[in-house]
Order: C-alpha cells, then sequence, then structure tokens
C-alpha cells in the first residue's frame, strides 16, 4: 500500500516536471516533436520503468530499420505499454490516441508539443478529416503508432480490432510493423492505476507490406495483421 502511494506521488510529480522540461524543448523543436519525444518522452519512460522496477526484453529488435517509418500496431493490456514503447522503439514516432487522453491537464498539451495526435470518435465527418491529416504526416516520413484493439485488454487477450489504421497504413503506403507485449497486465491490469514490480517481454515481428492491399481489402489487412500477432503472442511465455 505505502508503495503504490509513493509510487503514485512519484509518477506525478516526474510527469509534471518532465511535461515542463517538454514544453522548454518545444521552443526550439523545428522538426514536429522530435525533441520533445527524444528527449522528454522517452526518459520519462525509461525513468519510470526504473523506478518501478519493471524490467523487460526485446524479442525482433533487428526487424525495425531506422531509416524507414512504419505504421505501429500494438496490442494493448496496461498503462505501461506506453512506457514499454517508448522506452524500446529506436526511433520517433507518434502515438495516436483516442480525444480523452489529450485533454488531461499538463499531460494533453505536452503530448501534442511531441506530436502526438488523437482521433474523434463520435463524430464519423471529423474522425475522417483527422485521419487523413495522419496519412499525409506518414507519406512524409511520419511513423505513427496505433493500438488497433482502441482500448486496453481485460485480460490480455486480443480484442477486435478497429479500421482506423488499416486505413493510415493502405493510404499512406508504408509497411505496418506489428508489436506485441506479454506481462504487463500482470503488473498494471486494465482498471488499475497502481504498478507492481514484474517483467514483459516486447515482440518486434516482421514488417507487413501493405502494396497488395487496396481500400476495398482493408478487411484481409486487418485479419492478416491480427493472425501475426496471435502467433507472436506464442512466442514467449
Amino acid at each position: 500500500m505505502l508503495r503504490s502511494i509513493w509510487l503514485n506521488l512519484f509518477i506525478g510529480i516526474h510527469t509534471i516536471l518532465f511535461c515542463i522540461w517538454g514544453f522548454f524543448l518545444s521552443l526550439f523543436d523545428k522538426k514536429n516533436g522530435k525533441l520533445v519525444h527524444l528527449y522528454a518522452a522517452v526518459p520519462w519512460a525509461k525513468i519510470i520503468l526504473w523506478v518501478g522496477g519493471i524490467k523487460g526484453k526485446v524479442i525482433g529488435a533487428e526487424n525495425i530499420e531506422k531509416e524507414k517509418n512504419y505504421v505501429f500496431m500494438c496490442n494493448h493490456q496496461s498503462f505501461v505499454d506506453i512506457f514499454v514503447l517508448l522506452s524500446h522503439i529506436p526511433k520517433d514516432f507518434k502515438f495516436i490516441m483516442k480525444k480523452e487522453l489529450m485533454e488531461i491537464p499538463i499531460l494533453g498539451p505536452a503530448m501534442r508539443k511531441a506530436g502526438y495526435m488523437e482521433i474523434e470518435r463520435d463524430d464519423p465527418k471529423e474522425s475522417i478529416r483527422q485521419l487523413n491529416r495522419v496519412v499525409e504526416l506518414v507519406k512524409n516520413g511520419t511513423s505513427v503508432l496505433i493500438f488497433p484493439e482502441g482500448t486496453r485488454s481485460p485480460d490480455g487477450r486480443l480484442l477486435p480490432f478497429k479500421k482506423g489504421g488499416f486505413y493510415i497504413a493502405i493510404r499512406s503506403g508504408v509497411d505496418i510493423l506489428p508489436l506485441y507485449i506479454k506481462g504487463t497486465n500482470r503488473i498494471a491490469p486494465k482498471g488499475s492505476w497502481t504498478m507492481k514490480k514484474g517483467n514483459y517481454t516486447l515482440i518486434v515481428g516482421k514488417p507487413i507490406s501493405t502494396k497488395d492491399f487496396g481500400k476495398k481489402k482493408i478487411d484481409q489487412l486487418l485479419q492478416y495483421t491480427r493472425e501475426k500477432m496471435i502467433e507472436m503472442s506464442a512466442i514467449a511465455p
């Protein structure tokens, strides 16, 4: 109990300090939030994992080519996934997240400074406009990361996928790079705001080309990607 109180207090203060640092970096950031991502968001996440006693390993890191941009797609089990992905993806990328997260005081504006983007899920027209904006960014060399389930899984099993990320991948013409995280649901399950000590594994799959998938084949691409992520889930205990 005392550990949870202390850790949550630390994360709160730590987050505020790194948000302030991110705002300062944004004054010099001419590359769509790259400085804020690499020198505020990444160390923020690594320190939280270290202080929380959370350790992990990466399988398949060689599948990430630093000179290429991707639409990263990852399963979602826990808020700890954010820290894991920031700590281990060795390039600048932008989270695509639901609008509600961008409305969190201090943190939301800091995420915008890092170039992270929101999707309005309750307004179809606005959602399409935002998706098309993301498509243009990806075409121009920006990597993005999407949780295709749209929310955290309560038991670690893959939920049904939403189509938005696959629309972005097909329209932009870049590869999908599937990611699978195991173990974070035991560290901080959905509905919990406390973190236990524990271990995780991040599995990086092989790139999935979108060249053979047109707009009419979005369902096939979705299903193929989901099958690959299910296969990846069996790689590590």
